[in-house]
C-alpha cells in the first residue's frame, strides 16, 4: 500500500517504516509535539499531495531508547483511538423498534 512496513501493537499499527525512516501515528492528542519541532507527516508518494497521519521521531530519539519510547507510547495510544473511532463507526448497534 505504501511501499514500507506496518508495525503493530495489541492489534493496531502504530508505526510504519517506509524507505529506512521510522514514522509514528499521530492525531490531535500527539500531532503537535511533531509540528512544534517542524516535523513532517509521511508523504507515500513523491508525485502526489496526499500525506498519512505518520510522523518521524526527532533524531535524538533514535539513539536514545527511553526518548523514543516518549515518542512510541502516545503513538500507540493514538492508533487505539483510531480504532476506537472505527470500530465505532462500523459497528453501531442496532436500535430496537417498538410498536407503536
Amino acid at each position: 500500500m505504501f511501499g514500507g512496513y506496518a508495525v503493530y501493537c495489541d492489534g493496531v499499527v502504530f508505526a510504519l517504516v517506509a524507505h529506512n525512516v521510522l514514522y509514528f501515528k499521530a492525531d490531535d492528542g500527539n500531532r503537535s509535539d511533531y509540528e512544534m519541532l517542524g516535523l513532517r507527516p509521511f508523504k507515500p508518494f513523491d508525485d502526489k499531495p496526499t500525506v498519512m497521519p505518520y510522523f518521524p521521531p526527532p533524531e535524538s530519539a533514535l539513539d536514545d531508547p527511553d526518548e523514543l519510547m516518549l515518542w512510541a507510547r502516545p503513538a500507540l495510544a493514538a492508533a487505539i483511538r483510531t480504532a476506537a473511532v472505527r470500530k465505532g463507526a462500523v459497528k453501531k448497534p442496532a436500535r430496537k423498534r417498538t410498536k407503536a
